[in-house]
């Protein structure tokens, strides 16, 4: 249960990353909470809400699951989990970025 506690702490920290950034920067992006759901845009103020809350998770998960930072098998969960959701939402928000230019 702990490398999957490590797993999804990796992702949430990693999806944090873009929310926080556009609504720091005061820029739209596309939350869960956009229409049409992860496509759409949502305000500035909801991607740091937003951002705020996946850190947050994450911190948490953290937190009651401690670990070493080095090569051993719990650094490897934390970093699948965000290469995980990092190569998703990669490959996703450039497909919603590449249709929303294409579309103009």
């Amino acid at each position: 249960m702990n490398y999957v506690a490590l797993f999804f702490a990796g992702a949430f920290l990693c999806n944090s990353i873009p929310h926080l950034c556009a609504g720091l920067q005061g820029m739209p992006f596309p939350t869960p909470f956009a229409k049409p759901r992860g496509v759409g845009n949502s305000s500035a103020l909801i991607n740091f809400l937003w951002g705020g809350f996946n850190i947050g998770v994450g911190l948490y998960l953290l937190s009651n699951h401690p670990l070493a930072i080095g090569p051993n098998p719990e650094c490897l969960a934390l970093a699948v989990g965000a290469i995980a959701i990092g190569i998703y939402l990669a490959v996703h928000f450039g497909k919603v970025r590449q249709g929303k230019t294409g579309s103009a």
